[in-house]
């Protein structure tokens, strides 16, 4: 398993209430939830490091 960094945030108490209720429609924990969507909007901005594929 990769290591995992702590950090504080600081967030709006009704924002995290909507991430809350997002994470417990998908079955994921809060923290799960905000790495899913940071994850994905990495991905979309294309700022994600390039894999290879293999032929």
């Amino acid at each position: 398993m990769s290591k995992k960094k702590a950090f504080v945030l600081r967030i709006d108490p009704n924002l995290l209430a909507k991430i809350e209720q997002w994470a417990a429609d998908e079955f994921r924990s809060s923290n799960g939830q905000l790495e899913y969507i940071i994850h994905k909007a990495l991905k979309d901005a294309k700022r994600l490091p390039q894999t290879k594929k293999e032929d």
